[in-house]
């Protein structure tokens, strides 16, 4: 069996800010019946990445400073300076290179007798790099 939802999230402009979407995942889920197997969760999105973190400030504090260390907002970006940024006053070049570090686009989670199988801390977060949004994420859950 092969169920597939969306998830739409709004963000912030508190960039970056990291989304809890755990319980939106279980939901889909637990309403597709399945019980054992897997899911995929893909943001539709090259700015706003998908992690799996502990639910704990100290640790997202320490991952905003990571990222805007690392790759400061007002950074020299080639892509931040393309004309149709430029239009449309939205440099993004920063929130690219961001999503990145974070390793991307998708977690895949095994799906164990009707649950989502995830360590003790574990969290699957939506970490928007970019500016107040709405984003759509894919969970599609495959098995039986």
């Amino acid at each position: 069996m092969v169920v597939t939802s969306k998830i739409t999230i709004n963000s912030t402009d508190q960039v970056p800010e990291l989304i809890d979407i755990t319980d939106k995942i279980h939901k889909v889920v637990k309403d597709s019946g399945v019980k054992n197997g897997q899911i995929t969760v893909f943001s539709q999105h090259t700015t706003a990445a998908l992690i799996i973190q502990e639910n704990e400030e100290g640790i997202h504090k320490d991952l905003k400073k990571f990222l805007t260390t690392l790759v400061p907002v007002h950074g020299d970006y080639h892509h931040s300076t393309a004309p149709d940024h430029v239009a449309d006053r939205m440099p993004n070049g920063h929130s690219h290179l961001q999503h990145f570090l974070l390793g991307g686009s998708s977690q895949v989670l095994p799906v164990v007798d009707g649950k989502v199988e995830l360590g003790q801390f574990q969290s699957v977060f939506l970490v928007e790099l970019d500016r107040a949004r709405t984003r759509s994420v894919i969970v599609q859950v495959v098995g039986e």
